[in-house]
């Protein structure tokens, strides 16, 4: 009979990737959560996940061999206090992934405050025409697989890695259990202000995910960046390839259709023709250039790849146009990010107006730590809209500096009630957050569909 595995907190994006991975090397797999809901539990239940809701301490009863404890579990859950008291074997989720698949693959880290995501599937999509057939678990879903992760049998495995804690008994960084021979180190800014205490204590994290890096690996770092930068000056082992600077890899200035030329070390490789938009995701392009070419794929066949990149999930995701109004979904939801999401989408709408609507969900937001820059990171948007309910800092006052283009309300029926009354054809409205945001888009869009906008 095949080993069992029980996960707690099983739906979180990352922990139900370890369960869609652990079912595909021949493990027996049940879970359970706090909150089952779609489109976790619908993912789960198709590959024959057994879910459990809750964390009653009746589920010892399972008996697995081993019990895999995600980062939302915390002393006090009964599940886990009965787990303890009777001595059971348990691991967190990156460390059993790391003893049981990673350590017989090739695996290829992407690190960094902004973009791991999308990073990580524009290399799984360029190893995939590569013929390469790369296993992988990001933290979204790659339009191109339509799932967010895979086993497969051959070497290269594409890993989001995500800088946030391990478990409740291993405060380390997620990452540093996945041992990577390629390593991108995206970009560097203070987040999760739950667990960090300023920029330094991330860059220290960094730098043992540094120390983990074979001589025979590679790191791809952003030349631009300072906190990056300092990161490396405590010490590397391991060869260094730069993007974004003009010493490594190079993108050149977009036309008008948004395609570019790539150099490396001064020499042209190419043109990428594609429709994602950003300078943020012309550097991601770099990083993925530079990752899937010491992977063995040429920079040609690379670029060639990156031409049908059909990019991630509720990243600038049109959902619907009702009225002549465009919503959008957006993952957006620390300040760099608003403002180069914001940006990328007013370079292709031009003149037209753009509302934006923000929720402030993470820990790092309701605390009120970037507040400050908010507003000017909303400046691109023509009207802005803030979910204001059960923030921490008082919204108005910190975005007065918009004047009359801002909006806060603290009610999600009411929110949507007022951007459907200030829409108007040809208007496009991006909704970012890192949540569901109470299903204000599906309400927004019914309104629309169902009232006035083309004034």
């Amino acid at each position: 009979m095949a080993h069992h595995v029980h996960i707690l907190g099983i739906c979180g994006t990352f922990m139900g990737g370890v369960a869609a991975i652990a079912k595909s090397a021949g493990y027996r797999v049940t879970g359970c959560d706090a909150n089952v809901y779609p489109p976790m539990s619908e993912q789960l239940a198709g590959l024959g996940i057994d879910l459990i809701e809750g964390f009653d301490a009746g589920q010892v009863a399972l008996a697995p061999d081993i019990w895999v404890v995600g980062n939302i579990v915390t002393r006090g859950n009964p599940l886990m206090e009965a787990i303890l008291d009777r001595g059971e074997r348990y691991t967190s989720g990156p460390q059993w992934l790391a003893d049981h698949v990673l350590n017989d693959k090739w695996v290829i880290a992407i690190a960094g405050t902004h973009g791991k995501t999308t990073v990580s599937a524009m290399i799984a999509w360029i190893l995939e025409r590569a013929g390469l057939a790369p296993s992988f678990l990001i933290g979204g879903v790659p339009k191109d697989f339509n799932c967010s992760a895979r086993l497969t049998a051959t070497q290269p495995f594409v890993i989001e890695a995500d800088e946030y804690d391990t478990a409740f008994f291993d405060k380390r960084s997620k990452f540093v259990h996945y041992h990577p021979r390629t390593v991108v180190l995206n970009n560097l800014e203070f987040d999760h202000a739950d667990i960090f205490a300023d920029l330094a204590d991330i860059e220290r994290q960094f730098h043992h995910l540094v120390r983990t890096v074979p001589r025979s690996g590679l790191i791809i770092a952003n030349g631009q960046d300072s906190a990056l930068q300092r990161v490396l000056g405590m010490g590397y082992w391991t060869p260094v390839e730069i993007f974004g600077a003009d010493s490594g890899w190079v993108a050149g200035e977009p036309d008008l259709d948004g395609s570019f030329e790539v150099a490396w070390r001064g020499a042209s490789l190419g043109r990428i023709s594609w429709t994602q938009l950003g300078g943020h995701n012309r550097s991601n392009a770099l990083a993925a250039l530079a990752a899937a070419r010491h992977a063995g794929v040429s920079p040609e066949a690379a670029i060639a790849a990156l031409g049908s990149f059909g990019g991630v999930r509720r990243r600038m995701e049109l959902l619907g146009v009702a009225h002549g109004v465009s919503v959008y979904d957006d993952f957006a939801h620390h300040p760099t990010a608003i403002r180069t999401t914001l940006e990328g989408l007013r370079r292709r709408v031009g003149r037209a107006r753009i509302i934006a609507v923000l929720e402030p969900r993470s820990n790092t937001m309701k605390r009120g730590v970037m507040k400050d820059a908010l507003a000017a990171s909303l400046a691109r948007a023509d009207r802005v809209f803030v979910y204001d309910a059960q923030l921490g800092w008082n919204a108005p006052q910190t975005l007065a500096a918009l004047g009359d283009r801002v909006r806060c309300i603290d009610d999600i029926d009411r929110l949507s009630h007022a951007i459907a009354a200030e829409a108007r054809e040809g208007d496009h409205v991006l909704i970012m957050s890192n949540g569901g945001f109470g299903g204000l888009h599906g309400k927004l869009l019914h309104r629309l569909a169902h009232g006035p906008a083309p004034r």
